[in-house]
């Protein structure tokens, strides 16, 4: 396995005349020196996630403009270039009698893609834009900015384990019950077979432990620029050419990141195969869809893919054979999501066709309403979290987001604890003369496909598929709580996504021999203390007790009598020395688990005698 360590530059936004826009919050990957990994000889590639705001000086030649149902533009592009050309002379902006319109391509759901002959700064593009709205059939305009990527319970014991080499190692995201989503108590239940996941993303290249899981997808990018390839025609398949850019007066020079192909080993990379990494849904189909290429991609065509991959017809494409349940969207433009904007309304129409979409929060450290899709109505909007359960550092924040998921802290929390693990592809270039291989990336971009990989796992298990707006709610509500405390100016969702316990909550009960049974564990009460307890080295004793809706300030605490106990806490199943959402283990038997937020449902808390001990008092308490 031919590996290499890959970090990340900074990045700035910078535009080339032909391709003016906004480019957001992204993980670009740059070579560096490998770096060595205790217990493991072959370093695998990792990038941290670094992103900036857009650049206050902009400039755009090319617009959204939707015209009114009934008005003749909107169906006849020869009426509306000669509209737009007529506002175009009488705007008063320097040089604009001069300044030429070009109709570009009509989008999916009736709005326009056109261009002028050269670029406008922000000041004029606004000026431009207030004129077109001022005629009577206009309905929105809006640049057409460019997007980049943002990489930076069933009752179940015990929990299926893959054998996929690099999983236990690598894939805490997966695994850990601090900072993990607790997949393998969801895989007993489920791996998302029969459902279809369509990754918006940079496309997607070979990979042994991929290839398998994934369907033919389609190109979206109607730009030979962005493409590297030889037509603006959007074509079948979903090739990744490689994203890398070596003149640094259209992008920030970069070598390809092979982001699509990262995003995708997420949601459903090969599991249990004996090789490689696991997947979260790894049984669900990946719907590969191209729509970020050099530079990043155009908002008009990333609209219309939503569109097309959630089941809605774009004219000169054919229909999407296989409609996904769920989008990813591991992508953002410094723009908010306004109720008509082009954005929106190809949200609006896949939340329709009953698709629910997943979309990264942004990697600004900033507010997330000033950014698309994450300010968009109706999305499941992502936050990132480091291995800890702390916010990671970059984020976006605020009450729009939903929930958060696995990003990675980066070089903060070390190699390989600081970022997410998957397929990918090591060339600086084009892919062909790569190898199929492995990386760590961190990003918010990493934090969505977590997501999106559970929401399959719940529909593949679901007997009514939950309809995006159930989804949502689900989702937020069996995050579990976040183990650190997040600063009150940065909230980043209702918690940390929990597999196991979304899952829990649309399977249908087990019957007969394929239940596994229920822990055997005495009741207690919200604040009636157990006295008396008493046990050997190692005996444990095993307790339940039901938390109600509306419960906060959860704590489990021992104390008095003799000898050293610990206590183990988990939510819906038994806490083993291995496996436990939470543990206390200080000398003594003065041991205290406090839980802010706790979930609804069934706490099991297993005091274990590390030494002899006698007359040990327990007791649990919540509001």
């Amino acid at each position: 396995m031919s590996i290499q360590i890959i970090r990340a530059h900074k990045r700035r936004p910078v535009f080339r005349n032909h391709l003016p826009g906004i480019l957001a919050a992204a993980v670009l990957l740059g070579l560096s020196a490998p770096l060595a990994m205790a217990g493991n000889s072959t370093p695998l590639p990792v990038a941290d996630a670094t992103s900036a705001l857009a650049a206050d000086r902009q400039e755009h030649d090319r617009f959204i403009v939707r015209y009114r149902e009934g008005s003749p533009q909107r169906h006849d592009t020869q009426r509306l270039v000669q509209s737009l050309q007529q506002v175009v002379a009488r705007s008063g902006l320097v040089g604009g009698a001069g300044l030429s319109v070009r109709h570009v391509r009509s989008l999916a759901l009736g709005g326009d893609v056109v261009e002028v002959s050269r670029p406008l700064d922000r000041v004029s593009a606004a000026a431009l834009m207030r004129s077109i709205a001022t005629d009577p059939a206009v309905a929105h305009v809006e640049p057409d900015i460019l997007l980049s990527h943002t990489g930076l319970p069933a009752r179940v014991s015990p929990a299926m384990v893959p054998d996929d080499e690099l999983y236990a190692q690598y894939q805490w995201h997966l695994h850990s019950a601090t900072g993990g989503i607790r997949a393998p108590a969801a895989w007993d239940a489920t791996s998302g077979e029969g459902v279809v996941v369509a990754v918006l993303d940079t496309g997607i290249t070979d990979h042994e432990d991929l290839d398998g899981n994934v369907l033919e997808g389609y190109d979206f990018i109607t730009d030979t620029f962005l493409s590297r390839r030889e037509t603006d025609e959007r074509v079948a398949g979903a090739h990744d050419y490689g994203d890398w850019n070596d003149d640094p007066t259209q992008c920030p020079v970069s070598p390809s990141s092979f982001h699509g192909s990262h995003v995708a080993g997420t949601v459903a990379e090969t599991t249990g195969n004996g090789i490689g990494m696991a997947g979260v849904a790894h049984d669900a189909r990946v719907l590969p869809v191209r729509v970020l290429g050099r530079c990043g991609g155009y908002l008009s065509d990333i609209a219309d893919a939503v569109v097309w991959a959630s089941g809605g017809s774009v004219d000169g494409v054919p229909d999407n054979a296989n409609p996904a349940e769920v989008i990813n969207m591991s992508l953002s433009g410094a723009a908010a999501c306004g109720a008509e904007s082009t954005m929106q309304l190809a949200i609006d129409a896949a939340i329709a066709n009953g698709t629910t979409v997943v979309v990264a929060a942004g990697n600004d450290n900033a507010d997330v309403g000033g950014f698309t899709p994450a300010s968009c109505a109706s999305v499941v909007t992502v936050g990132a979290t480091r291995i800890g359960g702390g916010r990671a550092g970059y984020s976006n924040y605020g009450s729009r987001v939903d929930l958060s998921g696995p990003g990675g802290g980066g070089s903060a929390d070390g190699n390989p604890g600081g970022y997410v693990w998957q397929s990918i592809n090591d060339s600086a270039t084009s892919p062909e003369l790569g190898t199929p291989t492995y990386g760590g990336m961190a990003g918010t971009s990493m934090a969505a496909p977590h997501v999106a990989g559970v929401v399959a796992l719940v529909q593949s298990v679901a007997e009514t598929p939950l309809a995006p707006d159930e989804m949502r709610a689900l989702l937020k509500d069996t995050a579990r709580p976040f183990p650190v405390e997040i600063p009150a100016g940065t909230p980043v969702g209702s918690g940390i996504l929990d597999a196991q316990a979304a899952v829990a909550a649309v399977a249908e009960p087990c019957e007969g021999d394929e239940c596994e049974p229920v822990p055997e564990a005495t009741p207690i009460s919200n604040r009636v203390p157990v006295t008396g307890l008493a046990g050997g080295v190692d005996e444990a004793q095993l307790f339940s007790i039901e938390v109600p809706a509306g419960a906060s300030g959860l704590s489990f605490i021992s104390y008095g009598g003799s000898g050293d106990v610990s206590l183990l806490v988990s939510f819906g199943a038994e806490p083993t020395q291995d496996a436990a959402d939470f543990s206390s283990a200080r000398p003594g038997n003065n041991e205290t688990i406090r839980i802010a937020t706790p979930q609804v449902g069934t706490y099991y808390v297993k005091v274990v005698g590390v030494k002899a001990f006698a007359a040990v008092t327990l007791q649990a308490r919540h509001n």
